[in-house]
């Protein structure tokens, strides 16, 4: 049974609680029942090894056999009860105690998702509403034993409840977890250029962090890549999740893998780091879009102004209204040394930290961090509509301090705005998806590191014939009899110092009713030209300007009077992404333009004067 019919079985129990349940509040039912049955289904096989084992220590005096019971369980958590869901059903008049009692006999880390769910008021809710036996009733005819369901098809089971949920709640699902195609492009790049150590077949141990773990799916895809690499190797996990239900999901995925279930942490990862002073190999963020942090500016600002780099906001703040960047800054105070071997990240962020704030403000300042420490390595621009809450244009960031020789100095900027491909349906937002024949040539151009074309053929109609990536050095394919051969940047390399600037004051003199130009009188200023004010202008000049001859060149031939207030200069950087991979298209001739025009007015008369006639 794939997800999609999975998650369809799932959903028709909605059916029994239609009525006493608005459509809003059936998560708070199905989420913890499905994870519950995937519970139960993972430890059937053991359950009669662990009751005898805990039978045993326990007449013996133990007070925690919990390390016996997690060995006999085979997994990281355990059950002591003897019942199961099933047996449950065969006591209708006390299911509501005894599935109490049976959820308490789990394991703490086990336990505690289901606090999360807030599960316990639920099982009320149902028993007062003679709901509580049909529904246990309608999960036990599931079979969600990992040889049946594996966990990655269990992570798009819950992906695909959590958006439905989501939906009728007018709720975000995106908040909640990311597309598996974008996943599966940042573990692809992040791993890329470590591929010789990953593959080595040796028993490697590395760590990942996702400060935004919704559901865990970058953490899931992440291991399975490696593990699809390199089955010796471990990828040990780490995250922290704000929202309960998806933390407590993505507990429990964590769980079942039999990874350390107090590596995920409940919490806002911005004003209560849950895991402070840890640093790791590897780490993947898809960061809430344009979400304001005002709920904990006075915790960050405080950070901020006391730590300053010796905590995570050293390099600047953004502006309150959208705290992506702050999770950028995050996750470089996560990065292992570079003499301990480095660190390599990849985060979504949409357009506006590319370009937000003038020289000088918090956004601009994080840029300048980021790029004059050489920790960017590649932008990568994805196609818009991928996400299920927005269909604005995002970019996928990866930064390192491990940076290859041939990278030191540079950034690469990858235009995959065209990589995708129409969705049979849509989700939400979500109209369009990248093939993995287009993941891959975006890994490719990464990996390689090259400059690259898209050359698209057009027929003599404009119709397209075919579409290939032309890297660097590469001859174009030949037009067809009367057609041409679009070519397109797609992949680009740039210096750290390009995307740099100095924002410059000029000032014109100030000039009396005669125009005689206005000297200071007093302090200072006795004698100076006085400013303008209403003349003022600033001017961008890039860092591989000289500013005295860009002033010169560009400036005096217009005003001989001008001059720089040098107090007033400010360093700034921006990365103008689409204006790097524009293509002028000259437009249509004006005669051409004038014939269709009059084609078409031609056409609309001979029309009105057949509904006159």
């Amino acid at each position: 049974m794939n997800h999609q019919a999975l998650s369809s079985f799932i959903w028709s129990v909605a059916n029994l609680l239609r009525g006493d349940y608005k459509q809003s509040e059936y998560g708070r039912v199905i989420l913890p029942f499905t994870v519950l049955r995937r519970l139960d289904c993972v430890l059937q096989k053991t359950k009669p090894a662990v009751l005898a084992e805990f039978k045993a220590r326990t007449e013996a005096g133990m007070r925690d056999p919990s390390h016996f019971l997690r060995a006999k369980a085979g997994q990281s958590f355990f059950n002591t009860s003897p019942l199961d869901l099933e047996k449950l059903l065969g006591d209708q008049d006390h299911i509501r105690q005894n599935l109490y009692n049976y959820i308490q006999a789990f394991s703490e880390s086990a336990r505690d998702i289901f606090e999360s769910f807030d599960f316990y008021v639920q099982i009320e809710r149902l028993a007062k509403s003679d709901l509580l036996y049909l529904v246990t009733e309608k999960f036990t005819k599931i079979d969600l034993h990992p040889d049946t369901v594996d966990n990655a098809q269990m992570g798009l089971v819950f992906e695909e409840l959590i958006r439905k949920f989501s939906e009728i709640s007018n709720e975000t699902a995106g908040e909640h977890f990311t597309p598996r195609e974008v996943i599966r492009l940042m573990v692809n790049l992040i791993f890329i250029e470590d591929d010789d150590v990953l593959s080595s077949g040796k028993a490697i141990v590395r760590t990942i962090y996702d400060p935004t773990a919704g559901t865990g799916g970058m953490l899931t895809e992440a291991e399975a890549f490696l593990r699809q690499h390199n089955p010796k190797a471990r990828l040990t996990m780490f995250g922290q999740e704000l929202n309960p239900e998806s933390y407590a999901i993505c507990k429990a995925d964590i769980l079942i893998k039999g990874q350390e279930i107090g590596n995920i942490i409940a919490g806002n990862t911005l004003s209560d780091d849950g895991h402070e002073g840890k640093k790791f190999d590897y780490m993947l963020s898809n960061p809430p879009f344009g979400v304001e942090w005002k709920k904990v500016e006075k915790i960050i600002r405080k950070e901020h102004e006391q730590r300053g780099f010796d905590g995570r906001f050293g390099p600047g703040l953004p502006r309150v209204s959208d705290g992506s960047m702050l999770f950028l800054l995050h996750l470089i105070s996560k990065m292992r040394p570079a003499s301990d071997g480095g660190s390599r990240f990849g985060i979504v962020l949409n357009g506006s930290p590319l370009f937000t704030g003038g020289a000088g403000s918090g956004e601009s300042e994080i840029r300048r961090y980021v790029l004059e420490n050489d920790l960017v390595e590649a932008i990568i621009g994805l196609p818009t509509d991928m996400f299920y809450n927005t269909g604005i244009a995002t970019y996928v960031w990866i930064l390192s301090n491990k940076k290859p020789e041939q990278r030191k100095g540079l950034v690469q900027l990858i235009d995959a705005s065209h990589f995708w491909q129409k969705m049979r349906k849509s989700l939400g937002s979500k109209r369009k998806e990248m093939s993995d024949a287009q993941i891959d040539d975006v890994t490719t151009l990464f990996g390689a590191f090259i400059e690259a074309e898209q050359a698209t053929v057009l027929d003599a109609e404009g119709k397209e014939v075919s579409s290939s990536i032309v890297r660097e050095g590469e001859a174009a394919p030949d037009a067809p009899d009367g057609g041409k051969v679009k070519r397109k940047p797609i992949s680009r390399i740039f210096r750290n110092r390009d995307f740099g600037f100095t924002t410059v004051t000029v000032e014109r003199p100030l000039r009396d009713e005669q125009g005689a130009i206005v000297l200071g009188v007093k302090g200072k200023q006795k004698g100076k030209k006085q400013p303008d004010t209403t003349l003022r202008d600033t001017e961008n000049i890039p860092l591989s300007d000289d500013i005295g001859a860009y002033f010169a060149r560009e400036v005096l031939p217009h005003a001989p009077d001008a001059w720089i207030d040098e107090a007033r200069s400010k360093v700034g950087y921006e990365i103008p992404f689409n204006r790097h991979f524009y293509v002028f298209e000259p437009p249509r001739e004006l005669h051409e333009i004038d014939e269709e025009l009059k084609a078409v007015a031609a056409n609309i008369m001979t029309m009105l004067g057949e509904l006159v006639g």
